[in-house]
């Protein structure tokens, strides 16, 4: 069995190659050809923390693949992120492990790259600046990814903690070569962008209707069991967009809560949805019909993505010898 850790991940996935894998595994996962169980997971109330399990089964790749992966909000305090994962590879012939591998930056790689996808889908044609919502993980991948597969020119970071997203800021302006700032408010941060980025563990909304201007694109990636990051406003008045509605719709740890409270209290109903990322990707959906559209691509990370990227970093391993072989 092959392990890579993260320094082999890291050298091996690249964001534009995933990007572009993406869109064909999510028009097969719409068209009922992968095999996906919502993601489902042990919860531990005590401290907000759960241990999510995601198998599934793509036949065009022939990748069989299970994350594990633990999210543990309160991580930051002790230095470490709050989604840790690992992926496992098996042969789809005989069923023996293949490969396992980080999935911590699988994770954060993939969550981007799905959102680049949308972005490049839903977005305005001409969309450069991009704000992000979070100093996290996530905040840094979007950054990072959108930057590189989108064509971004200027970002802006907005979180809870001002000295938190200045610090991110100045790191990716090092890094990106674009101009990155530090915003005092959603406000401003979101005034005048074309893109807006939600990356957050906010277990009440965070990101307000009243504060997205006519025609941006949003990417809400965040996922807290206990509470959702969009106000009710911006739901209603969005075209949504999810990866799968058999995912986004369960109930958590695998559905959004975005979608889920507005749909119990009466304000929406299922049907709310607009479309699957994958029948837009396959021309059986509409994407954005005006300029002045807001559009929200409500993200809850199912596990092709992760099968996708495991794929692509297996792949990439074995063709340059990188790894470690153990037995088991």
């Amino acid at each position: 069995m092959l392990f890579l850790n993260r320094r082999d991940v890291e050298a091996l996935l690249e964001p534009g190659p995933l990007v572009e894998a993406l869109g064909p595994a999510m028009v097969e996962l719409s068209r009922g050809a992968v095999s996906m169980p919502p993601r489902t997971g042990a919860m531990i109330p005590e401290t907000d923390s759960f241990l999510g399990v995601m198998p599934v089964w793509t036949g065009a790749s022939r990748t069989l693949s299970a994350k594990l992966v633990t999210v543990f909000p309160n991580n930051e305090t002790r230095g470490l992120p709050s989604h840790i994962a690992l992926i496992a590879v098996f042969d789809p012939d005989t069923g023996e492990p293949l490969a396992v591998m980080d999935g911590t930056h699988v994770t954060a790689v993939r969550t981007a790259a799905g959102s680049a996808l949308a972005t490049r889908l839903l977005a305005r044609p001409d969309s450069r600046v991009l704000a992000i919502v979070g100093s996290g993980v996530q905040a840094r991948s979007h950054a990072e990814v959108l930057t590189r597969t989108c064509g971004i020119e200027e970002i802006r970071i907005v979180a809870r903690d001002p000295a938190k997203a200045a610090r991110l800021a100045a790191e990716l302006a090092d890094s990106l070569g674009v101009p990155v700032t530090a915003a005092p408010s959603l406000r401003e941060a979101a005034a005048g962008a074309d893109i807006l980025c939600a990356t957050t563990h906010a277990d009440r909304p965070v990101v307000h209707w009243r504060d997205v201007e006519p025609g941006t694109h949003v990417n809400a990636v965040g996922l807290n069991p206990a509470g959702r990051e969009l106000d009710d406003d911006l739901v209603v008045n969005s075209l949504v967009v999810v990866e799968s509605r058999g995912s986004a719709l369960a109930p958590p740890p695998a559905g959004s809560n975005d979608l889920l409270e507005p749909i119990e209290a009466g304000i929406i109903t299922a049907d709310h949805v607009h479309a699957e990322i994958g029948e837009i990707v396959a021309g059986e959906k509409a994407a954005r019909t005006s300029e002045d559209q807001v559009t929200l691509y409500k993200s809850v990370g199912v596990a092709v993505q992760d099968a996708v990227a495991a794929r692509l970093v297996l792949d990439a391993a074995q063709a340059a010898g990188v790894g470690t072989r153990v037995d088991l």
